[in-house]
């Protein structure tokens, strides 16, 4: 169930691993470039609001960066089981940069957010 002020539909969400020997802001500009590869046009939309793809850097190693474009880990990291619930499936032993409290726990402290794994709305 999407979060955020403005009503859009479902959407799936997943969480990728790997290695990456630039610097995060060169990562950004290349999900920006892939985004809009598939119609993304950030100048345009509603921001929190419907868009064809969306692609965040939640972590990047153990980096804590804020800046005006970009903050590791993500700001919202905490508060969304859609980025947890598959995060710890990758990495279950994750913690939060800044206090070192493992995501696990801050995931089991979130209430139900309407979360499902992709298989159970398929009938796998």
């Amino acid at each position: 169930m999407p979060q955020g002020p403005v009503q859009q539909n479902d959407f799936l969400n997943c969480v990728v691993t790997g290695t990456y020997s630039d610097d995060p802001f060169s990562l950004l500009k290349q999900v920006h470039e892939l985004e809009s590869v598939f119609g993304r046009d950030r100048s345009r939309e509603v921001p929190k609001g419907p868009r064809t793809l969306d692609i965040d850097i939640i972590l990047f190693g153990s980096l804590i960066l804020i800046t005006n474009t970009l903050t590791i880990p993500h700001e919202s990291v905490q508060e969304r089981q859609f980025v947890l619930i598959p995060l710890l499936e990758l990495l279950p032993d994750c913690a939060d940069p800044f206090t070192g409290k493992l995501y696990r726990t801050v995931s089991a402290q979130l209430g139900d957010q309407g979360v499902q794994k992709a298989g159970s709305l398929y009938g796998s």
